[in-house]
């Protein structure tokens, strides 16, 4: 373990008090907003710390641009640190009552910022003293790495505190209660408003969540992890939204904690041209839920009214999901020609399905299928609750997967018995949500992941360990009450419409046998006696080609 440190170190944040010839003073615990122009060294000065505080924590957060915290004016490799939400710890020396620190634009352009230092006693842990896998002798910080399926964070293991000038204890000397080894770690989350993206809304959300209390307050206690379990957690991402993780290291013993510093993502690139935080949604994307948004609408009202239109859709829906996760687990194809592959796949599977009840005429078979759409959404859902966040289905695949196929296997015996009222159950709720995912094509909302997570975890193996939790704010308090209305409407109108008709439309193919054989057998039918429509053709043409033949007359008769 290294030893503590101590350079000129301190942080800037949230309103400027003073920013005269590059210099920043502020106070503990009192935000400030710093602007670092091209070329500029900011130079952070705390003043008058009290002889209580052990060591200081200093906070700098932008939206998307690096920003370089150092203890000295030049940066250098060991002592700085360069990311959108940095951090430093200095322990102070006895009788040490001021500190400075330096902050600058690493990519030679203005960056602005908020920040904060937050002081702490010799009795609370010290937030990443137990550093060995990162670049900062002492690193309070919490990292982020994303892709599209999850979000990942870790961070380095705290040590006990100490007085100033003291020695730390050793890290991994012994694993008793007297070590670092009793230290326990609290996982938070909190979600920023969505489809929010602006820098004064990010800002608000760290100064709300920078230290302790105000994490405890507004975030939302996500697990607890021990010194003996790895210092990391994986979340899935939710891309365009805003998230800040924290971690507060608590001593059981002294009942004392400290924050490391926290760190947010959109799970998106604010400079990238092309599905970038400011241009998410792909145009195919948004084709492809436009038209099933109006699908579903058909459906969810006239669904059971137009059994072929209903099937079409439901057929569609499934071959589609089933080959866009084969297609992009066995190929290598961009994103746009495997949606529009599994496109061209879910409309042969929708005519299939319209055929077999077409030559078949077998109803119970096609309404498996249509029950096993609903099944999938029952599942999907029950799993996107807290309940889908347990142990027992995030350490084992086996124990998901078949918790999930259990539920959605069991809807359709629901359909043997009352066939009618669970196809129009299904063409209600099914048909509505389709109007959410057309709507979570524009507008972000947090109900598009009831299927997408089912979705990530088929296409990504590792997808078992992430915390599914999405934000619930405004907007998808709207989109239940749109789903629910939509599907309660479309349910309780086609029930009211067909309650008088029979149960479900009788088969074409079947209808026409027996047309046929009644034309066979009835002779009293006029149409009985008229050739069948092979041979009528036959004679048509026949009479269109054959040559005209004289009567015989070669003269025109008197009058």
């Amino acid at each position: 373990m290294s030893l503590w440190i101590w350079c000129p170190l301190l942080l800037l944040v949230c309103e400027v008090q003073a920013q005269m010839e590059n210099r920043v003073i502020f106070l503990p615990g009192t935000f400030q907003n710093v602007s670092v122009s091209q070329n500029e060294t900011v130079q952070a000065v705390v003043s008058r710390i009290p002889p209580e505080v052990a060591f200081i924590t200093l906070q700098f957060h932008t939206q998307h641009r690096n920003a370089t915290l150092s203890y000295t004016r030049i940066p250098g490799p060991g002592p700085s640190l360069t990311a959108v939400d940095s951090g430093l710890l200095t322990a102070l020396l006895p009788g040490q009552a001021s500190l400075s620190l330096f902050l600058s634009s690493p990519d030679g352009d203005t960056v602005a910022g908020t920040g904060v230092i937050l002081p702490y006693s010799s009795s609370d842990p010290v937030p990443g003293a137990c550093n060995t896998e990162f670049t900062l002798d002492i690193d309070p910080n919490v990292y982020i790495h994303y892709n599209l399926y999850e979000t990942e964070i870790r961070f380095a293991p705290a040590n006990l505190g100490n007085e100033r000038g003291e020695t730390p204890s050793p890290c991994d000397i012994s694993t008793e209660a007297t070590t670092r080894w009793r230290l326990q770690y609290d996982i938070y989350q909190y979600f920023l408003p969505e489809n929010d993206l602006s820098e004064r809304s990010l800002f608000t959300g760290i100064q709300a969540v920078a230290d302790i209390q105000g994490m405890m307050e507004n975030g939302r206690l996500v697990m607890t992890l021990l010194s003996s379990d790895m210092s990391m957690a994986v979340f899935t991402s939710i891309p365009g939204q805003g998230v800040v993780y924290s971690v507060v290291v608590r001593d059981p013993l002294l009942n004392t904690s400290a924050s490391y510093v926290p760190s947010h993502t959109y799970a998106c690139s604010f400079v990238s041209t092309l599905n970038g935080c400011q241009t998410l949604g792909k145009i195919s994307t948004k084709v492809f839920f436009t038209i099933a948004g109006m699908a579903g609408l058909f459906v969810c009202f006239f669904g059971h009214r137009f059994f072929k239109c209903e099937l079409f859709c439901m057929g569609f829906s499934f071959a589609t999901f089933f080959f866009f996760v084969l297609v992009t687990r066995t190929t290598g194809l961009e994103y746009d020609l495997c949606l529009a592959v599994s496109a061209v796949i879910g409309v042969v599977g929708g005519v299939l399905l319209v055929m077999s009840w077409w030559r078949f005429g077998s109803v119970m078979a096609c309404i498996v299928v249509v029950g096993l759409m609903l099944g999938f959404l029952i599942a999907s859902t029950v799993l996107f609750t807290p309940l889908g966040d347990l142990d027992v289905f995030r350490r084992s695949d086996a124990v998901f997967w078949v918790t999930f196929c259990c539920i959605m296997l069991i809807v359709p015996l629901f359909f043997v018995r009352w066939p009618r009222e669970g196809n129009i159950i299904t063409c209600g709720v099914v048909g509505a949500y389709a109007v959410v995912l057309a709507v979570n094509a524009y507008i972000y909302t947090s109900l598009s992941y009831i299927s997408l997570n089912i979705l990530k975890r088929f296409l990504n193996n590792n997808f078992s360990a992430v915390f599914t939790d999405v934000p619930f704010q405004a907007i998808d308090y709207i989109m239940i009450t749109v789903w629910v209305v939509l599907g309660v409407s479309g349910m309780v109108l086609q029930l009211y419409r067909e309650r008088s008709r029979p149960f479900f439309p009788p088969s074409p193919y079947l209808m026409w046998l027996q047309e046929r054989e009644r034309r066979k057998t009835n002779v009293l039918d006029p149409s009985h006696h008229c050739p069948p429509l092979p041979n009528r053709l036959l004679a048509r043409v026949w009479q269109l080609t054959k040559r005209m033949e004289s009567a015989g007359e070669n003269t025109p008769l008197l009058l």
